[in-house]
């Protein structure tokens, strides 16, 4: 039998465990080189943690975890992954648990789309800023685009697709009345 304390030490280690996915996934090491930088998969883990998680939880994973990353391996952008990374986890996690929450494949795909506005958008006007330079964010903008629209696609097959990470998720969480398949 379960206590009501297991439920949110479940939650805290899944997100803590996807928040250390979306640290390693912000490395040099496990990036595509492209020019004037590295193309991150980090998108992957940001975008699914937000679809299995609740809002906060998936702040914690998108942007806390993307500024940890930042902080560690490369910290001038650290503070506009905090903000542009949460902000993406927030909003597509409102839409599939709140917004559109009987509807949830087309609430990802939807809160994924607005995601990945926020982000190549976001991280445009961030690079301008922190680099001075809005020349520098053009031409990168083709890679955050290509990036972002990449992993949120990889994330979407990985959450409904067979077997699909929500399915197994809910089987261990017991959120099958929470999340069902639309």
């Amino acid at each position: 039998m379960e206590s009501k304390n297991q439920i949110p030490v479940k939650k805290l280690t899944a997100t803590a465990l996807l928040m250390a996915l979306n640290i390693i996934m912000s490395t040099s090491v496990l990036s595509v080189p492209v020019p004037g930088g590295h193309m991150y998969l980090n998108d992957v883990i940001i975008v699914t943690a937000a679809i299995l998680l609740e809002p906060f939880y998936a702040f914690l994973v998108g942007g806390v975890g993307a500024f940890i990353g930042d902080l560690l391996f490369y910290p001038t952008p650290m503070f506009v992954s905090l903000a542009v990374h949460g902000l993406q986890a927030v909003i597509i996690s409102l839409f599939v648990h709140r917004w559109l929450k009987n509807r949830p494949v087309p609430a990802s795909v939807i809160g994924a789309v607005v995601g990945w506005i926020i982000t190549f958008t976001g991280y445009s006007l961030g690079r301008a800023f922190v680099y001075s330079t809005p020349a520098y964010a053009i031409a990168k903008l083709p890679f955050q685009i290509l990036q972002t629209a990449v992993g949120s696609a990889l994330a979407l097959v990985l959450c409904w697709g067979r077997p699909g990470i929500v399915k197994l998720y809910q089987r261990q969480f017991g959120t099958e009345k929470q999340i069902k398949k639309a």
